[in-house]
C-alpha cells in the first residue's frame, strides 16, 4: 500500500536469505511501539537502538526477532522484535501507542507496525502447544509454530469482522458504541461466528445491535486492524425495515444522520471513516440509495 505520508512502501513477505544489510526496526513493547522522536518527527529505531536492547542485529531471527517484509525507499528488511516491559530503554527511544502513530508514520509504515505487533503477540502466546503443552518451535520459511511432540501447527490468528454502513435514502445509520475510545458515532461492526457467511454476520449484527433489517449488501473494501488481530471487511447495505432500537449493551445510541448534519465521526485511521466519507461523496454527487 503506497504511503500517503512518509514516502515509503512496505512489501510484506516471508524472510529470505541472505539477510539485508540494513533493517527497519519495529520494536514492540507491551504498551506500544518504540520510536525515535525529534520534536514533531517520528522515525523508527536504528540498528544501534536495537543492539542496545540486546537484539542480535546481524541475524535477528536467531533470537526473538521476526523478519516480515521489505521497506522500499526506507531501511531495507523489516524486523519485528519484542521488548519486555521491564527493559531499560535507550534515551533515544520512547513508547507510543499504535493508534497515536498513524499520522506520524504514514499509511504504509503504520500497516507494517500493525503487522509487527500481531506477529510478536502471536509468537508470545504460542510458545507452548495448545494440545499437549510441549514447547513449540518455528517452522522455517513459514509463519508457523510447530509442536515437535504432537506436530500441531499454529498460525497467526486472524479474526474476520464485518463493518457496514446502512443507508436509507440520503441518510446513514451511525451508532455510538459502549467500548469506543471517544464519544463519536460510527458504522456498525461485529465478528463472524463459526459457520456464518459474512452476509449472515452482517444481517445478524445489525439486527442484534439496532433492531433493523437490511438488504442488498455490497462489498466495499477491507482493512487489517491490529487491535489485536482483526480483519475488517467493509460493506454498504440498504435499510429494509424496522425502527432503530439500540441494544443498550454494545450500542448506547443509534440514529439516522444526513451528510450535512453529522455528529463526531471516527478519524481517518479506520475503514469506518472510509465508508462514511464514500457515502458523503456519493450523496454530494447526487447518488441516492433506494
Amino acid at each position: 500500500m503506497p504511503a500517503r505520508r512518509g514516502g515509503s512502501k512496505v512489501e510484506l513477505h516471508m524472510p529470505t536469505a541472505p539477510y539485508a544489510a540494513s533493517r527497519s526496526w519495529f520494536l514492540v513493547h507491551p504498551k506500544g511501539l518504540l520510536v525515535r522522536r525529534d520534536g514533531g518527527t517520528v522515525t523508527l529505531p536504528t540498528d544501534a537502538d536495537a543492539a542496545a536492547l540486546g537484539i542480535d542485529v546481524a541475524a535477528p531471527e536467531t533470537g526473538s526477532g521476526h523478519l516480515f517484509g521489505t521497506v522500499l525507499g526506507g531501511e531495507g528488511e523489516a524486523v519485528a522484535a519484542p521488548v519486555p516491559e521491564a527493559a531499560t530503554l535507550p534515551g533515544t527511544l520512547a513508547v507510543s501507542g499504535l493508534r497515536e502513530l498513524y499520522g506520524a508514520l504514514g499509511d504504509a509504515l503504520f500497516l507494517a507496525a500493525g503487522r509487527a505487533t500481531q506477529i510478536v503477540e502471536w509468537a508470545a502466546t504460542h510458545r507452548f502447544c495448545g494440545r499437549c503443552a510441549a514447547p513449540t518451535e518455528r517452522v522455517a520459511g513459514e509463519r508457523c509454530m510447530r509442536c515437535p511432540a504432537c506436530e500441531l501447527m499454529s498460525y497467526p490468528r486472524i479474526s474476520p469482522a464485518i463493518i457496514v454502513l446502512v443507508r436509507r435514502g440520503d441518510e446513514a445509520l451511525l451508532a455510538r458504541g459502549a467500548r469506543f475510545p471517544a464519544a463519536f458515532y460510527s458504522t456498525l461492526a461485529g465478528f463472524a461466528e463459526v459457520g456464518e457467511s459474512l452476509e449472515e454476520t452482517l444481517a445478524r449484527e445489525v439486527r442484534e445491535e439496532v433492531g433493523v433489517e437490511v438488504k442488498n449488501a455490497r462489498y466495499f473494501g477491507s482493512q487489517p486492524w491490529p487491535f489485536p488481530h482483526s480483519l475488517m471487511i467493509g460493506f454498504v447495505a440498504e435499510w429494509a425495515g424496522g425502527d432503530i432500537k439500540a441494544d443498550g449493551k454494545e450500542i448506547l445510541d443509534a440514529r439516522w444522520f444526513r451528510a450535512d448534519a453529522l455528529p463526531a465521526i471516527p478519524p481517518p485511521i479506520s475503514i469506518a471513516r472510509r465508508l462514511i466519507d464514500a457515502w458523503i461523496d456519493d450523496v454530494q454527487a447526487g447518488g441516492r440509495a433506494p
